[in-house]
């Protein structure tokens, strides 16, 4: 009697396995601008195919809920509707002196319990404040600071829509994730919820397109971690935005998803991964500016598997003639945002 390997037996074991040798249909193999072109016309819609069925937007109308003076900021907090009978908060922050219209930047936070709030440098606790500055994590008021009108808003089941917190307290003793519950309850309904958070995006934008403080044709979107998928996938799906800074969010869907589960409900899409990895989306993205920033001591994606992605996503830019439109941030650090580049390089592009 032949002893199987215990492993033969592990389902984990099995999807690293997989990963390792799986080709995505539409990784990225051209050197030249048709092959990019060709490349991108077939890739493209397929991506956003797979993020199912998206909701009608609601009839603008936007609501100021409060306008206050600090930091050298006039800091707005609006109210909107993405869809019929659901609203989102916006915190959204301009230079006091300036005038005219401004470029503007879509600020998105990452996982934790602040959502929007941590990254408009809401210090309101000693617990917000160390989370804040572990990750150099409030660039929608640097941003702000440099010269930009900044916006962020919560993503579903985050900041002031995540539904155990007060006002709502639903099932707050539940331990399950809440981006994989939503990710499941959206695939119900045809959608996911990727998906229902770039809807909402859209919707951001639209509102910031209709400030009249803001210049649309000058718009920016940044974010670190999953923040840097929001910031992928906006920019990836939205024209309207004009350069890009994903930080903390360079690595290969064999790593950090089917290897080391750094992944959630927000981050995919079914079948995404047949089709293509994480540089073929950040390539979507050409020849539009791109800033990648990594850090070289981040545990939730490793700089060797990061740099990976990078000189891929680099390929794709040079078949697409946009060399000069991606640059990188390799900075000493963990996950966290390097903050080194991002003003130049909004200021060149933007």
């Amino acid at each position: 009697m032949v002893q199987q390997d215990y492993r033969s037996r592990s389902i984990q074991e099995h999807f690293v396995r997989q990963a390792q040798s799986h080709q995505p249909a539409y990784r990225f193999a051209g050197d030249s601008i048709q092959d990019w072109e060709a490349w991108q016309r077939e890739l493209h819609p397929r991506v956003l195919k797979t993020l199912g069925t998206l909701p009608a937007k609601a009839k603008p109308s936007t609501q100021l809920v409060a306008e206050w003076y600090a930091d050298g900021l006039i800091k707005q907090k609006l109210s909107f509707y993405v869809e019929d009978g659901l609203s989102v908060y916006a915190l959204v922050f301009r230079p006091a002196e300036a005038s005219g219209r401004l470029p503007a930047i879509l600020c998105c936070h990452g996982h934790g319990p602040y959502g929007k709030d941590a990254v408009m440098g809401d210090r309101g606790s000693p617990e917000r404040e160390a989370h804040i500055n572990t990750l150099n994590y409030d660039y929608g008021l640097q941003m702000a600071k440099a010269g930009y009108v900044t916006m962020a808003i919560d993503w579903r089941g985050f900041g002031e829509r995540n539904d155990r917190l007060p006002p709502f307290s639903h099932q707050s003793d539940d331990p399950r994730d809440l981006c994989n519950l939503h990710f499941l309850r959206a695939s119900l309904m045809g959608q996911t919820l990727l998906g229902l958070h770039l809807h909402d995006a859209s919707c951001a934008i639209d509102v910031l397109c209709g400030l009249p403080f803001v210049d649309p044709n000058r718009l920016g979107v940044m974010g670190l971690s999953f923040g840097g998928t929001m910031a992928t996938w906006i920019a990836l799906s939205d024209e309207r935005i004009k350069a890009a800074d994903v930080i903390g969010y360079s690595d290969r869907f064999a790593d950090f998803a089917m290897r080391d589960n750094n992944f959630c409900g927000s981050q995919m899409t079914p079948g995404l991964f047949a089709l293509c990895d994480v540089p073929d989306l950040q390539g979507l993205i050409a020849p539009r500016p791109l800033l990648i920033e990594i850090a070289v001591h981040d545990r939730c994606f490793g700089v060797d598997s990061a740099m990976s992605c990078y000189k891929a996503l680099e390929s794709i830019y040079a078949a697409a003639g946009a060399a000069t439109h991606l640059e990188i941030d390799l900075f000493e650090g963990g996950h966290a945002w390097g903050g080194n580049l991002s003003v130049a390089f909004f200021n060149k592009h933007l």
